[in-house]
């Protein structure tokens, strides 16, 4: 792969009010790096911390950065994704997917996550792709998913 063609993928992370979101954040970031598209973390204060504290030798974050500098750095046309990963468990997170889906460019997946998986599923009327499972404690139906849509959708140009 050459420069001209390397990738990058936004992974949003709201409050993570959800034990199931830094552990998912930190798979992703992981499959991504693995197929050679480089992962930017945005997210709230307290959304970093967490992911630094779970990878304090920084392995898997390379870029870290806050999800309004993200959106406003996008919104300017100063930077640009591929890929963006939105992870939602209630409306705000809807709203940011939505907001992406408006002004990048990237691929949209919006991955719902919580109790009410469903109903914030059914709230999607933006252009994206919709990974939803009902996973608070557990991350392995929102891991499932996941593995089914990266097996061909994050691959495809």
């Amino acid at each position: 792969m050459t420069e001209n063609d390397s990738r990058d993928a936004l992974i949003l992370l709201g409050c993570p009010q959800v034990p199931v979101q830094t552990s998912m954040a930190l798979y992703l970031v992981h499959n991504l790096a693995q197929r050679g598209i480089r992962p930017v973390i945005a997210g709230t204060p307290a959304a970093r911390k967490l992911m630094e504290v779970a990878d304090p030798g920084r392995h898997y974050l390379e870029e870290m950065t806050d999800i309004d500098a993200a959106i406003d750095e996008i919104t300017e046309k100063r930077r640009d994704f591929d890929l963006c990963f939105v992870f939602i468990h209630n409306d705000s997170g809807v709203a940011y997917a939505g907001t992406m889906a408006y002004i990048s460019e990237a691929r949209v997946y919006a991955l719902i996550f919580g109790e009410h998986a469903e109903d914030l599923a059914g709230e999607i009327e933006f252009p994206c792709e919709v990974v939803a499972a009902k996973a608070t404690h557990n991350p392995m139906p929102l891991k499932r998913r996941l593995d089914e849509v990266m097996q061909w959708a994050v691959l495809r140009r």
